[in-house]
């Protein structure tokens, strides 16, 4: 793996370089100011006490900015800060021309629009001018050194301010980009909880249905013919074994279905069901993995409603290709009079036929996670399809319709 650009601890405590910065940039005043680097010697504890006033205000409106805010005050304090940073300019020369720089950064961080252009450049044309004209009226420089050495004073004050107003901005983004990790992972936390219990749902559905069916068949079974009564719970355990086998495959994110093996299973269990079941899923081409994925959850989620919540004595399952597109549609005739709200697919519902009605709601009625018919609905919107339920005549009907080559 690839170890990350910035240390971990920067990640974890931004402020602390932000501060350190601050720190070693207003630290030059009291150094410079106490060796005397541009003329005499001035006294250093004034130099410290300006060190610490600058880094105070400074800091206060960086620390703010990385929040996103200004302090409370803020017109007040960048008052004095440009005030200390420039008065004593005109005694102390270049030794004090780190704090320009402070003023500068922080009247980027807290003023707006105009004011904004105006302060800064008449804090970015001070010290420069007033040292280029100290320096013509001194003939010990040149024109060109004037401007030489004028232009450099410049050039360093913009590479402070925008030190500092950049540092300012980079803890703020990392604050951000830690917010979104941790809300991202929320999500993904979610999502997980999401599909465990959707899959659980979808696979164990079936699963506990035919266990259910298998042992009351093998009791009734039992007194009349022993040996179909063993036979049966033999059935049964194998059911329990794939069931376990799923719920393993579910932790591991690692099942698959496959449509023809969903077919073959439905008709098994519908006709030990006693459900009279009709297949017409001839004309089908090879198809993608999500369309295929799609349409075996349909099938399987289908059955498992049928055995559940109806008392059908029919069924159809019928599978159809054309224009680019398979429709799988399940017809059953245990409908009841009203079925639950459910949405549908991406695209929407299809027009409903006279006397047809929909499972659809007037408004969005969005289905519960972890239910079946919200794993359908995010099956099918992941594989582009659209599915829907009708009734009319006393049939039910799910139909999804799938693209063939699913991008």
């Amino acid at each position: 793996m690839t170890p990350p650009i910035t240390p971990r601890w920067v990640v974890r405590h931004p402020l602390w370089p932000l501060i350190a910065l601050h720190v070693v940039l207003a630290g030059q005043v009291p150094v410079y100011t106490a060796l005397g680097m541009d003329g005499p010697a001035g006294d250093p504890l004034a130099g410290t006490v300006a060190f610490v006033l600058a880094l105070c205000l400074s800091l206060r409106h960086s620390l703010a900015a990385t929040r996103g805010e200004r302090p409370a005050g803020w017109p007040w304090t960048l008052a004095a800060l440009v005030a200390l940073a420039n008065v004593p300019l005109w005694w102390f020369g270049s030794n004090w021309q780190a704090f320009t720089g402070f003023a500068l950064a922080s009247m980027v961080m807290l003023l707006r629009g105009r004011p904004l252009w105006l302060a800064a450049i008449a804090q970015l044309l001070h010290n420069p001018v007033k040292e280029v004209i100290g320096m013509l009226h001194d003939d010990a420089y040149t024109v060109a050194q004037a401007l030489l050495l004028g232009s450099y004073s410049l050039f360093s004050l913009v590479l402070y301010a925008g030190t500092l107003v950049g540092g300012a901005r980079l803890v703020r983004l990392l604050h951000e980009l830690e917010a979104t990790r941790t809300e991202l992972a929320a999500t993904a936390v979610g999502e997980e909880r999401v599909r465990v219990s959707r899959d659980l749902h979808d696979l164990l559905g079936q699963s506990l249905s035919a266990i259910s069916l298998k042992g009351d068949l093998a009791l009734r079974l039992l007194a009349k013919d022993a040996a179909a009564a063993r036979a049966e719970v033999e059935s049964l355990t194998g059911v329990a074994r794939d069931a376990l086998r799923d719920v393993r495959a579910i932790t591991r994110d690692e099942h698959s279905v496959s449509l023809r093996t969903e077919i073959d299973g439905a008709a098994a269990l519908l006709g030990a069901a006693g459900v009279d079941t009709r297949l017409d899923v001839a004309d089908v081409p090879p198809l993608s993995g999500a369309a295929q994925s799609a349409l075996a959850w349909a099938i399987r989620e289908g059955t498992t409603n049928l055995l559940r919540h109806s008392d059908a004595r029919t069924c159809t399952i019928t599978l159809t290709h054309r224009q680019g597109t398979v429709r799988l549609e399940i017809v059953n005739d245990g409908a009841h009079p009203a079925p639950a709200p459910a949405p549908t697919g991406a695209a929407g519902p299809s027009p409903a036929p006279s006397g047809t009605e929909l499972s659809e709601a007037a408004g969005p009625s969005p289905t519960p996670p972890g239910t079946g018919l919200a794993g359908l609905a995010e099956r099918a919107r992941a594989a582009s399809g659209t599915w829907l339920t009708t009734v009319r005549d006393g049939l039910f009907t799910l139909s999804v319709e799938v693209p063939e080559e699913v991008a």
